[in-house]
């Protein structure tokens, strides 16, 4: 079977309202699922709903990952520090939802991250994105000062879970204000049971994240989407 590098020209497109069957993620080794598709509105919205998300290198095709185990965040797991809280209260950021989402998964792909060589945001993946968010299923948070972007981060919002994605800082704590701020909205003005953080990382943690098991996660997943 021939894989194209990114997104299969051949693969049809589906809207919002089409649905692809993934592999079942309890049957497979490894946190591989598929390989191959496009990232359309259908795919992408089909992959989330089923506990998967594309995370490929640009010189890949598509593929669908499930980690296991995997990272999320409970409303009352949610950790703020006192020096962040102090941030926060004295407004060091102005900071705001669904601003500018252009603005922040481009910077997503253009920050330099420590040990990383290059960044798996393409093109594709901000087409794709950005086409959920003109569909309003993808969000972001803006953290600015003296009215520049200085941090961000996006990710997409299905029942009531939200599916984190990624986030960048060009000044320090702004993503982290960003991303607290999103939490804080969404877990208490409109009742999400848990973020997903797809793949522990110490950042994560520190802000309340915990592993649990990919049967778990799915379960959760199931229940409030």
């Amino acid at each position: 079977m021939k894989y194209f590098s990114g997104p299969d020209p051949g693969f049809p497109y589906l809207n919002e309202n089409q649905r692809f069957l993934f592999p079942d993620p309890l049957n497979v080794d490894g946190d591989i699922v598929a390989v191959g598709g496009n990232l359309s509105p259908g795919m992408l919205l089909s992959a989330y709903e089923q506990g998967i998300f594309p995370w490929f290198n640009p010189d890949d095709p598509v593929l669908w990952q499930s980690p296991d185990p995997r990272c999320v965040i409970f409303p009352q797991k949610l950790h703020i520090s006192r020096s962040m809280q102090k941030i926060l209260n004295r407004g060091d950021f102005d900071i705001a939802l669904d601003t500018d989402f252009d603005g922040v998964i481009r910077n997503c792909k253009e920050i330099k991250r420590p040990g990383q060589k290059g960044t798996w945001i393409s093109p594709d993946i901000i087409a794709g994105y950005s086409e959920l968010y003109r569909l309003g299923y993808a969000h972001s948070a803006e953290s600015r000062k003296d009215g520049i972007l200085t941090g961000g981060c996006y990710g997409l919002l299905l029942g009531n879970v939200f599916c984190g994605e990624s986030m960048f800082a060009k000044v320090s704590n702004a993503s982290k204000a960003a991303f607290l701020t999103l939490a804080e909205y969404f877990f208490y003005e409109r009742g999400i049971q848990f973020i997903d953080c797809q793949v522990p990382t110490d950042h994560l943690l520190s802000l309340g994240g915990e592993v649990i098991s990919r049967k778990e996660f799915l379960r959760l997943l199931n229940k409030h989407l």
